[in-house]
């Protein structure tokens, strides 16, 4: 028996390269608005963008991983201009 066949036995699955894209892409703009918020101390966009680096690990949709992330982004780029 391999080794992909034992592990879905067990109920695990491997994410779908659709998923791990936009892991690594929401990540990495999370990344991005933690450094900004953190040079421009705006708390605001900082922990959006934390919440941007460490939300996928919460969830298992695609869809859902998108549809969060695009929201985050869109509240991040608002907070960073319109706070003072």
């Amino acid at each position: 028996m391999d080794t992909v066949s034992q592990l879905q036995s067990m109920g695990l699955t491997l994410p779908s390269p659709a998923y791990l894209a936009g892991m690594f892409l929401f990540s990495l703009l999370g990344m991005v608005a933690w450094m900004a918020g953190k040079r421009m101390q705006k708390a605001t966009t900082k922990w959006l963008g934390v919440a941007l680096m460490f939300y996928s690990y919460a969830v298992s949709s695609t869809w859902v991983l998108y549809l969060i992330g695009v929201a985050l982004c869109v509240a991040a780029v608002w907070a960073w201009r319109t706070q003072d």
